[in-house]
């Protein structure tokens, strides 16, 4: 049989079966396009290629565990992991390191224009870095995300309607709301951001 022409939910209830070749099968499918994904969001070959690995192993855990529900979009799934592994990666690389200005996105609010910092100033700075942080872990997933691209990963909103698979619209949509909510958030705990 032409492995071309089997669906992934083919490939995957042979796996499931018993023949283990048929997910590496699966994997090769789709294995450009979670690592070209996974290379656009970190920009380095090998911390890529080590997600990459980390993805297709929590897939096949999943898989294993009886856990994946088939509903046709098997390349949405799996690239939604790849997202969620990129978002550990930068996790766990701002717990070792400071955040600079930028990747903090204070430009979300258009705030903090400081041209030399004091002590005092690297102290407010760490503080509103904290807060807006917060905040943006309570934005609903869809606002959540479309910020972390956006500010954190440095993503344009085409590149971020496509990882997603949404228009640049909704996208666009999605920062808008985001951008109300944290506004929102800040009024009603009194934040000063500046």
């Amino acid at each position: 049989m032409n492995v071309q022409v089997l669906s992934d939910q083919v490939l995957l209830n042979h796996y499931l079966s018993g023949d283990r070749s048929a997910i590496s099968k699966l994997i090769e499918r789709h294995s450009r396009r979670v690592k070209d994904y996974i290379h656009m969001m970190v920009k380095d070959c090998d911390v890529a290629d080590d997600i990459f690995q980390e993805t297709f192993i929590k897939a096949v855990r999943v898989i294993d565990e009886g856990r994946y529900t088939d509903n046709g979009k098997f390349l949405s799934w799996i690239l939604r992991i790849a997202h969620n592994q990129v978002i550990d990666h930068f996790r766990a690389q701002r717990q070792n390191k400071s955040v600079s200005e930028a990747e903090a996105g204070y430009d979300v609010l258009g705030t903090l224009k400081l041209s030399e910092r004091t002590v005092e100033d690297s102290m407010v700075c760490e503080q509103i870095e904290r807060d807006v942080r917060a905040l943006v872990e309570l934005l609903p997933s869809e606002q959540r995300e479309v910020v972390i691209m956006r500010y954190f990963s440095g993503l344009s909103f085409k590149e971020i309607a496509e990882q997603t698979d949404v228009s640049i619209n909704t996208a666009l949509g999605r920062m808008r709301y985001a951008l109300i909510n944290l506004r929102r958030m800040i009024k009603e705990k009194n934040l000063i951001l500046s």
